[in-house]
């Protein structure tokens, strides 16, 4: 058996990622198919979809707070039922019990991701937290390769039978695995003494997002990178169509996979020291907007830019997120460092929203090559956001520089 990141422990947290993040997988092709079916326009099906995320990122700070001061573990049991009522009103709902569904999903998430992540920082050394914080967001993508194709087979097979029992074996699934996690409980009560000292409100602490320079360049580089995974997710299986050779199905399957394949082979090279190394992030953001560039010249360069353009996208979401939320563990105070963190994960939530809502209209405008274009002049951007930022904030000890901003 493993140990630290890949022990018994973590491993059970691990797979209890895995069965909540399936219905997910499933249900983001499921509930278009059936809102086609009921008759609902495209702005319904939208709506009903844009409540799962939009949801998730108002109540990631709060829950940051929460777990703070009553622990990850009472949080996330709670949580699994919240859960599990939400997945079960899909079979015997209607439209409108699908909305209802996507808000509690949408709060659940939330509380569940902020409730593992948390835990995993607080229980592993410092050595190993970006180990543990990539091997989660593994487990969290992993659904995603086969969820979507499961989805339909259920769909041209019967549809809503199907659907039923599979909704009802996730949530006893999830929930029993669930009930059954440990985590270190003297880590859990040190824990706990230290963030029952949080004194910042939630609503209080989005100043934070411009005032703490740590904060503010992270979130910034991840907003703006999840905007570009956004507009992939939302509008390549549109771009495809215009190829004339490529497909959408090969590119979200070679992206996911090999987010899956960097995010275990790769996870020993995330910094997990507190540093800001400067050329690691900017090569980052290098890939991000190579990744935007081969997709939008795919339409002259065929389907190997195509291609090529869905291996580097897979490369940039797998490291770019683990890498600033490892970082952030080590320079953020240790007082508001759960309800901070959660500001930095809703920053990632906002920008793959964005990615369909911003850059719709540019699609609309222009083309979705161009569109894809503008993605990687962002991600150029990010280039030199990485370096420039970087220049002052370096300086000193993480814990000194935290003193001196927060004394001014």
């Amino acid at each position: 058996m493993g140990s630290g990141a890949l022990s018994w422990p973590f491993l059970r947290l691990y797979i209890l990622t895995l069965f909540y993040f399936s219905a997910n997988a499933i249900l983001n092709v499921m509930i278009p198919l059936r809102g086609e079916a009921l008759g609902a326009a495209n702005t319904t099906v939208g709506l009903i979809m844009g409540a799962y995320m939009l949801t998730t990122m108002f109540f990631r700070p709060w829950a940051g707070q929460l777990i703070g001061k009553h622990g990850p573990i009472k949080v996330l049991r709670i949580i699994l039922i919240l859960n599990g009522l939400a997945l079960l009103l899909y079979p015997f709902t209607g439209l409108g019990g699908y909305f209802v569904a996507r808000i509690l999903q949408g709060v659940s998430t939330a509380f569940f991701s902020m409730a593992l992540q948390i835990g995993i920082i607080d229980a592993l050394p410092e050595k190993d937290r970006s180990q543990g914080i990539s091997l989660y967001s593994l487990f969290s993508y992993m659904p995603g390769i086969v969820g979507p194709m499961l989805a339909l087979g259920m769909w041209e097979a019967g549809g809503m039978d199907y659907f039923t029992w599979t909704m009802i074996a996730i949530a006893m699934t999830t929930g029993l695995v669930g009930f059954s996690v440990r985590m270190d409980q003297q880590q859990q009560e040190k824990s706990a003494e230290k963030d029952a000292e949080q004194t910042a409100g939630t609503f209080q602490s989005l100043s934070q997002l411009v005032k703490n320079p740590f904060l503010f360049q992270c979130s910034v580089l991840m907003l703006t990178a999840s905007t570009v995974f956004g507009a992939v997710t939302a509008f390549i299986p549109l771009y495809a169509k215009e190829l004339d050779s490529g497909h959408a199905g090969i590119y979200l399957m070679l992206q996911a996979a090999t987010v899956v394949l960097a995010r275990f082979t790769l996870r020993t090279k995330i910094p997990s020291d507190g540093k800001w190394h400067t050329s690691y992030m900017m090569g980052m953001m290098l890939v991000l907007a190579a990744a935007a560039l081969c997709v939008s010249l795919s339409l002259q360069g065929g389907a190997i830019l195509f291609y090529a353009g869905a291996i580097l996208m897979g490369t940039a979401q797998a490291l770019i997120y683990p890498t600033l939320t490892t970082y952030l563990t080590f320079v953020l105070p240790l007082s508001s460092r759960n309800v901070l963190i959660g500001l930095f994960i809703a920053t990632a939530d906002l920008g793959v929203s964005l990615g369909g809502v911003l850059m719709g209209p540019v699609a609309d405008l222009f083309s979705y090559s161009m569109m894809y274009m503008v993605c990687a002049l962002l991600g150029v951007a990010m280039i030199f956001f990485s370096f420039e930022r970087r220049s002052h904030a370096a300086k000193g000890t993480q814990g000194e520089s935290i003193q001196k901003m927060e004394s001014r």
